[in-house]
C-alpha cells in the first residue's frame, strides 16, 4: 500500500515557478510525493527543506543532498529556517490534509471506518488526544467544537448525546459511532459522522492556529516573487487561505495605511484549481481538494 498519494501533484508543484539556485520548503510532507516531484524540477544548486512532526512521515525521508527532512510541525516553520541560516526563500507548498496512512492506520484512530482509540494526534509525543475532548469537555464546550469546526447544525444535540453517554469512557471509534447512531440522518451517516470526526482532529492538533501561524510566517519568508502553493480540503482552511492571499490578514478587508490605501502582500496567480475527474477517479480523498496560488509582492 502507497503512503499517499499525493493531490493535485502536477499543478501544486507548477505553481511554485521553480527557478535555478533557489530554496523551496515543502511544509507537510507526509509520504514525500511533492517533495520528489519539487526535486525532480531543481537544479543541483537549489535546497528543499521539508517539515513534517509525524513519525511515520519521518520514515519516509528521502536521501538526496538537496534535502533537508525537518521533524517539526510547519507552525515552526521561520524559526527552524533560520536554525539553518535560511532567512528567504522561493517558495512554500503547502498539502493540508490527513495522509492516506493516517486513515487507514486503525491506532491512529483518524478513521470512522475503522475500530481504534480516539487518538487522532499528528505528533504522537503530545499527550491530549480525541479521547480527552470526547470524555472532559462539557456539553457547552463540545457544542461549540462541532459547531465551529464541523459545521454541524445538530452541534448540540450530538453534544448533549455524548455527555448522556459519558458514564463509562468512550475511548474507541466503534463506541463513538454507537453514541452518536441515533442522530444520524439515515443514509447520511457517514457525511455528517465525518464532520463530528474533522472536528475533534482539528481541536486535537489546533490545525486553525497552527495554519494562521504558518500562513504569516510564509509571508515573513517569502522573497518578493516567491510563490505560496496551498492545498486545503475543507471550507474552514480553504476560508483562511483565500482571505490571507486577498488581504494578507484573516478578516474581510485588508489592513489600510494612513491614507485608507490598502496593503497587500500577495497576488494570487491564477484561478482556484481542483482535480479533475480522471485525479478523483484514480483517487476518491482527492475530491474536496483545493489549490490556490499566490506570488508575494
Amino acid at each position: 500500500m502507497m503512503y499517499h498519494s499525493p493531490v493535485l501533484l502536477t499543478a501544486s508543484v507548477l505553481g511554485l515557478n521553480i527557478r535555478p539556485a533557489s530554496v523551496y520548503v515543502d511544509a507537510t510532507f507526509g509520504g514525500g510525493g511533492h517533495s520528489r516531484a519539487i526535486l525532480n524540477t531543481m537544479d543541483g544548486q537549489s535546497k528543499l527543506f521539508a517539515f513534517d512532526q509525524d513519525e511515520d512521515a519521518q520514515r519516509n525521508s528521502i536521501d538526496d543532498p538537496r534535502f533537508t527532512l525537518l521533524p517539526h510541525n510547519f507552525s515552526h516553520l521561520k524559526r527552524f529556517l533560520k536554525f539553518h541560516q535560511i532567512d528567504k526563500v522561493d517558495g512554500i507548498l503547502a498539502d493540508l490534509g490527513v495522509s492516506s496512512h493516517q486513515f487507514d492506520t486503525p491506532e491512529r484512530g483518524f478513521s470512522l471506518r475503522f475500530d481504534g482509540p480516539l487518538d487522532m494526534r499528528m505528533n504522537q509525543q503530545q499527550a491530549f488526544t480525541a479521547e480527552a475532548i470526547v470524555n472532559t469537555y462539557d456539553e457547552a464546550a463540545l457544542a461549540e467544537l462541532f459547531y465551529a469546526y464541523g459545521e454541524l447544525r445538530n452541534a448540540k444535540k450530538i453534544a448533549s448525546l455524548i455527555v448522556q453517554n459519558r458514564t463509562t469512557e468512550i475511548t474507541t471509534t466503534t463506541q463513538l459511532n454507537q453514541v452518536l447512531a441515533n442522530v444520524l440522518p439515515k443514509g447520511n451517516e457517514h457525511k455528517v459522522l465525518a464532520k463530528v470526526y474533522q472536528a475533534l482532529r482539528v481541536e486535537v492538533n489546533k490545525e486553525m492556529e497552527v495554519l494562521k501561524s504558518f500562513l504569516v510566517q510564509s509571508k515573513e519568508v517569502l522573497k518578493a516573487g516567491g510563490r505560496l502553493s496551498v492545498i486545503s480540503y475543507h471550507s474552514l482552511e480553504d476560508r483562511l487561505v483565500k482571505r490571507f492571499i486577498q488581504n494578507g490578514n484573516f478578516d474581510s478587508e485588508p489592513e489600510k495605511d494612513a491614507f485608507g490605501n490598502p496593503t497587500l502582500y500577495f497576488k494570487k496567480c491564477g484561478a482556484l484549481v481542483v482535480p479533475e475527474a480522471q485525479e478523483i477517479n484514480e483517487n476518491n480523498r482527492a475530491r474536496s481538494a483545493k489549490l490556490r496560488i499566490a506570488e508575494r509582492l
